[in-house]
């Protein structure tokens, strides 16, 4: 079983190792390795941003990922997204697709906003196209927009609008139930 939970202060260390993992820096844009101290920061950021939440992804009751929303901007009803999977082990079992719908019913349906946006690197083209599978639209993309490993890499946004969801949200509840996610 596939579910979020809030992150809690025992997993600050499980997510510094996380972090650091080549295979999930690799969607980053974080280029190098992250100091504890560093990690320490951005963790007791988490507490005091009231523009970001943060989950842990389980499955089977084991931690396998994190995702976030981030830029909450209620004025204008907004906000990004973006989640990893740290867990080789689990990708291709539908977590993608449980997170993926899981956050849009959160911004959409809970927090009431319009638009949920995100950013993907350019050459992650399995994430841009999961993305546009739910109903996101490719937006723009920002050319050399990162430094990574001495190679500027473009950026592709992405967003979906409340009512973009409200037309495709049936059927990607039918396409997961089918699926065995939901």
């Amino acid at each position: 079983m596939i579910s979020l939970r809030r992150i809690q202060a025992e997993d600050k260390e499980t997510l510094f190792y996380w972090r650091n993992l080549p295979e999930v820096a690799r969607y980053m844009y974080t280029d190098h390795v992250i100091t504890m101290e560093e990690h320490e920061r951005w963790f007791a950021g988490i507490a005091s941003d009231s523009s970001r939440e943060y989950w842990i992804i389980t499955l089977d009751r084991e931690a396998v990922g994190l995702v976030n929303i981030y830029g909450l901007d209620r004025h204008n009803q907004r906000c990004y997204w973006a989640f990893y999977l740290a867990s080789p082990k689990v990708r291709g079992r539908g977590v993608g697709s449980f997170v993926e719908y899981s956050i849009l019913h959160y911004v959409f349906d809970t927090l009431g906003l319009n638009k949920l946006c995100c950013e993907v690197l350019g050459f992650n083209e399995p994430v841009v196209n999961m993305h546009k599978s739910f109903g996101f639209v490719q937006e723009g993309v920002y050319r050399q927009h990162i430094l990574k490993s001495g190679e500027f890499m473009d950026v592709v946004a992405l967003a979906i609008l409340k009512t973009d969801w409200q037309e495709r949200q049936a059927e990607v509840e039918e396409k997961l139930r089918a699926k065995g996610l939901l």
